[in-house]
């Protein structure tokens, strides 16, 4: 079995940036600059053979290279219990089409479709417990976060391996944008 993802790598400037944020909340499991990226489609555990047709439905893609620009943080969760803290992307829709083809390819090679809808974002923390007081605090010194435009030339396939200390990803293969 093998955990794969797609994304998009950040450069080293923005992942230095975005870390350079990553501090100040109690309770919280912030994500290693080195691991900051964009997930364009979870895929999950999957057997090695399937992990092939993927390789082989995403390198037939054809989709426009594109530019994001990184605005503001948030929080995934409901209400006062939020799980997951990110740096939002302003939308773009050369990405919305990279998304839609990823998840046709993918239905195509006999995923079950994703359900949940796609908010393009970069995760900078895992939030383990309620955050508390500083929560706001944090929203309200980054919520003027502004970054880019930053040009994406690839997406790439991902594995995950899950570790005592987090997730640690590497790139299994990547694909070129037009």
């Amino acid at each position: 079995m093998i955990r794969l993802f797609v994304g998009l790598a950040l450069p080293e400037a923005v992942r230095t940036r975005l870390a350079g944020i990553c501090a100040g909340l109690p309770g919280v499991r912030w994500v290693g600059a080195e691991n900051l990226h964009v997930t364009v489609r979870f895929i999950g555990d999957i057997d090695e053979g399937i992990a092939d047709e993927i390789h082989d439905a995403l390198s037939q893609l054809r989709s426009p290279r594109f530019c994001l620009e990184f605005s503001g943080v948030g929080t995934f969760g409901a209400g006062r219990r939020p799980h997951t803290l990110w740096a939002g992307i302003v939308r773009e829709p050369a990405l919305m089409h990279l998304h839609d083809k990823v998840e046709s390819a993918l239905v195509r090679t006999g995923l079950p479709p994703e359900p949940r809808k796609f908010t393009p974002h970069v995760t900078l923390a895992r939030l383990r417990e309620p955050p508390g007081p500083r929560l706001p605090d944090f929203m309200a010194q980054n919520g003027d976060l502004r970054l880019g435009p930053v040009a994406f030339d690839r997406f790439v396939l991902f594995s995950s391996h899950l570790g005592r200390n987090g997730p640690s990803y590497t790139a299994e293969a990547a694909y070129a944008l037009e």
